[in-house]
């Protein structure tokens, strides 16, 4: 019989994910029709280009290797069969022996559970992953992978025609774009500061994934301005640091203490928060909270007829579910600490609405101390408002936060806060209903969850391993990190550039040179890929976020059915044939390695994609 053929453009965790999951629904919906799978790339595939082994060993996932698997289990809710496979912790102590690689056999000997790995041992996993991957599609199956890279893809003949950059073109049913984050064209202000740059022989380093920025421009002894504090500033602050012949003892007042090589340049660094994420929590929860039920998107869309605004409609039920996470680990595991049972608290709490009088009257009745009270503005600003007299004493200031922030990461004493980063992952998870493209219509029905909320969730659930917070304290100490403040500005001015913060008024900072510690943002109409660009320049890409289309996610987004992944014009239609999924596009996913146990968006949406396409292959349109 003629095959099915699908192409899946993009070779990292997201296309290896699309590919397993192909091969676990195949069966139902092909029947015994042939599958040919065309993979096209030209990086390795299962790692591709962020997680290849071509990268310092230094640099490290921020999550422990027991949290991490590509595989569904039993707490996957999908459509497709359930294909169980190891966690990167399992693989490790399974199959890691046969690993040909010094570096990371050293690593595997002394790997626990609570080890955050390297992104080498981890582009070794990946590329068993897509073995496997491989190895389950279904008899008689056919796989490619090209190691080229994707420039079009036209309607073509009832199918779709995928041009290579090489030459030639790929006919498939069905077409899976998983490429990834964008490099993309610079912003006015970026580009405003580059040609700034340029005109004075200054050194200006735009948004994009730190391992593959020409660091050596960064020179010792050179003031640094990093605009940015989250992940990608960690990554600068390694490489240029421990990097560099840097190294670290553990006899400083904080524990920890570092020795310069005298190779390192000087980061002067800041954000809108003024402080870096706060890192992973070191322990677990006594008592997972119970299902959630104070967040239900069904609820918020029936109550609001409208147009939905964020923090109006949507804000109040997922700030309930972050407190209720919150709460019920400080009663369950801190019974000491509370006034009452959980029973009792739980009723009162369920009727009282969020940031009421009532539900203030309630926790000062029931929460012994004061500082056991949750406080989300707090966590969103750390530093509030406030005012420091120069910059010894904002240093101070972050000094004590990132201290504090290491405590209540390391002591279970604090694990309510480890209840409330559940409580977020649960609102997570059912964001996406409120994006629907069925019942509810994409072009009317939308919430800002690319704006405020992504930074906040990024802030609480996504930090560094608490090693690193060690770290960036004994780099402060040492004067080779300094702090620029909150709600950071930075300008062009008289041959250099400039960078302060309201918190600490009348103190610039010159430099340099300039970093942009962070992911390019968005992908439309500013993609540097061929393949994005020539689909927008046609109309086969549509841009959400733009004054007429309903939608409130950022500019830039190629704007998908979050259900699964599928391609929509500036009607809202769907393409029957084109589907697409990762940080470039509308469909909330979060990151592509999820916890063993969990209910992961990303793995929802990859098998949801996997069926749509395989369902639009044999009967498209």
């Amino acid at each position: 019989m003629t095959p099915v053929t699908v192409v899946i453009v993009g070779a990292g965790p997201s296309g290896v994910s699309v590919l397993e999951r192909l091969g676990a629904n195949a069966a139902e919906l092909l029947g015994d029709r042939p599958l040919d799978v065309h993979l096209i790339d030209p990086c390795r595939p299962g790692p591709g280009r962020v997680w290849r082994h071509d990268q310092s060993p230094l640099l490290m996932l921020n999550t422990m290797a027991a949290h991490v698997t590509m595989f569904t289990d039993a707490g996957v809710t999908c459509a497709g069969p359930i294909r169980s496979g190891p966690s990167l912790h399992d693989w490790a102590r399974q199959r890691g022996k046969g690993v040909d690689d010094p570096g990371v056999a050293r690593e595997l000997e002394n790997l626990s559970e609570t080890s955050y790995p390297t992104r080498r041992l981890q582009s070794h996993y990946l590329t068993w992953v897509f073995e496997r991957a491989v190895a389950g599609l279904p008899p008689g199956a056919r796989f490619h992978h090209h190691r080229d890279r994707a420039v079009d893809v036209r309607d073509h003949g009832g199918r779709q025609r995928v041009v290579l950059a090489g030459g030639g073109a790929v006919e498939a049913d069905a077409v899976v774009l998983a490429v990834g984050h964008q490099e993309v064209e610079l912003s006015p202000d970026q580009e405003a500061m580059a040609a700034h740059a340029e005109r004075h022989g200054l050194c200006y380093l735009p948004p994009g994934y730190t391992a593959d920025q020409d660091l050596s421009v960064l020179r010792p002894g050179a003031r640094v301005l990093v605009r940015g504090l989250g992940l990608a500033f960690v990554d600068l602050m390694v490489l240029v640091t421990e990097g560099r012949g840097g190294r670290y003892t553990e006899d400083g007042p904080d524990g920890l203490r570092y020795l310069p090589s005298g190779e390192e340049p000087v980061l002067y660094a800041g954000s809108r928060r003024g402080v870096p994420f706060p890192p992973k929590p070191a322990y677990a929860l006594s008592s997972p909270p119970p299902p959630p039920g104070f967040f239900d998107p069904e609820r918020v869309l029936r109550e609001t007829p409208g147009r939905l605004e964020f923090f109006r409609d949507v804000w109040p039920h997922a700030a309930k579910e972050i407190g209720w996470g919150y709460y019920h680990e400080l009663f369950t595991a801190h019974p000491d600490r509370v006034r009452c049972g959980l029973d009792a608290f739980a009723e009162q709490y369920a009727a009282a609405a969020w940031d009421s009088r009532e539900l203030r009257d309630l926790l000062r009745r029931t929460v012994v101390d004061p500082a056991d009270v949750l406080d989300l503005a707090a966590l969103d600003r750390p530093l509030g408002e406030a005012a420091f007299p120069d910059r010894a004493a904002l240093r101070r200031g972050v000094g004590g936060y990132l201290r504090t922030a290491l405590e209540r990461r390391s002591d279970p004493r604090h694990s309510a806060h480890l209840g409330a980063v559940h409580g977020l992952l649960s609102v997570f998870g059912r964001l996406p209903a409120l994006l629907d493209g069925g019942r509810f219509s994409l072009r009317s029905r939308a919430a800002d969850v690319d704006g405020w909320w992504a930074g906040f969730f990024n802030h609480l659930a996504s930090g560094p391993p608490p090693g690193r917070i060690r770290e960036l304290i004994a780099l402060a100490e040492a004067g080779v990190v300094r702090f620029v403040g909150p709600d950071m500005w930075v300008r062009a001015a008289a041959g250099r550039f400039e960078a302060g913060s309201p918190a600490v008024p009348g103190d610039p900072v010159t430099a340099g040179a300039l970093v942009e510690a962070r992911l390019p943002v968005g992908a439309l109409p500013a993609s540097r890929d061929p393949l994005l660009r020539s689909l927008y320049a046609r109309g086969g890409l549509w841009e959400s976020g733009g004054a007429e289309d309903g939608f409130r996610h950022r500019t830039g987004l190629a704007a998908v059915d979050g259900r699964d992944g599928a391609v929509l014009d500036a009607a809202g239609r769907r393409h029957p044939q084109r589907f697409a999924l990762g940080p470039f596009t509308t469909a909330l996913a979060g990151g592509n390695f999820t916890r063993p146990g969990a209910d992961p968006v990303s793995s929802r949406l990859t098998d949801a994609v996997a069926r749509s396409a395989l369902a639009a292959a044999v009967s498209p349109g």
